[in-house]
């Protein structure tokens, strides 16, 4: 039986693939250099395999794990990747045999406790524990005053509290190991507005807010981002600050 999880995301795991972004090519080189080999990395709370998949061009084999089974089902393929059901607070792997373990826009919906355990018991010497994520999204003034308006200030009561865990840049938590400082990366992006769109659909908060207040009321907030974006087909560029923090576990 899979142990309990908060599950936001195994509805829209088909959006979730296709809506969400990929990391930073020089963020995850920069981990992957910090890591004592690279024989293997566990990318936990993988979700649809975006992080697994760029791990998989550094690492001899990635270990992709997630509770959900809708998310592993759309989970990218790629080379040297396995995926596997499994909470990241009850992962299979061997004692000492992971290099890079990597919770990627996921440790803030984990038991720290049942987790760092898990971490401790499958790094080797010298491995590298991170926690990346990404929060806000910015485009230009006037679709970023829209969008709070019209969809961040409404949505705000349907946050989980685990939220504030990667807003705070896992700051507020606990971290075993010694800190490694590294630079502060961000995703960038070229959206059309159903781009921009769909990656909304997949907020957790978006959820829970179209299941209380409406769909209707749903689509009204967009049509006021959609106003401020103009033409539809238009291509902007898209800024996600990234949010980082890596140690080193004896």
């Amino acid at each position: 039986m899979r142990a309990a999880f908060i599950d936001s995301f195994s509805d829209v795991a088909g959006e979730y693939r296709r809506a969400r972004p990929t990391y930073p090519a020089a963020l995850i080189a920069e981990l992957a250099a910090l890591a004592p080999s690279r024989a293997l990395a566990w990318d936990s709370g993988t979700g649809s395999g975006q992080a697994a998949v760029a791990l998989a061009r550094h690492f001899d084999a990635v270990y992709g794990s997630d509770p959900s089974e809708e998310q592993i089902a759309n989970a990218q393929s790629a080379e040297r990747v396995t995926y596997a059901v499994e909470a990241a607070e009850a992962v299979s792997l061997a004692d000492g045999n992971a290099d890079l373990v990597l919770a990627a826009q996921a440790m803030h919906w984990y038991n720290l406790e049942r987790f760092y355990a898990q971490v401790q018991r499958v790094l080797r010497p010298g491995g590298i524990l991170a926690a990346i994520g990404y929060a806000w999204f910015y485009i230009d003034p006037e679709v970023d005053a829209a969008v709070e308006e019209a969809l961040l200030r409404p949505m705000r009561p349907y946050w989980a509290p685990n939220n504030a865990i990667l807003w705070d840049a896992y700051r507020s938590i606990a971290f075993p190991g010694e800190e490694v400082r590294i630079g502060q990366p961000a995703i960038h992006l070229r959206w059309s507005l159903d781009q921009m769109l769909a990656y909304v659909r997949t907020w957790s908060a978006a959820a829970k807010f179209r299941a209380s207040e409406g769909e209707a009321q749903f689509e009204a907030a967009l049509a006021s981002v959609r106003e401020a974006w103009g033409e539809p087909g238009r291509e902007r560029s898209v800024v996600m600050p990234m949010q980082v923090r890596v140690s080193r576990l004896a």
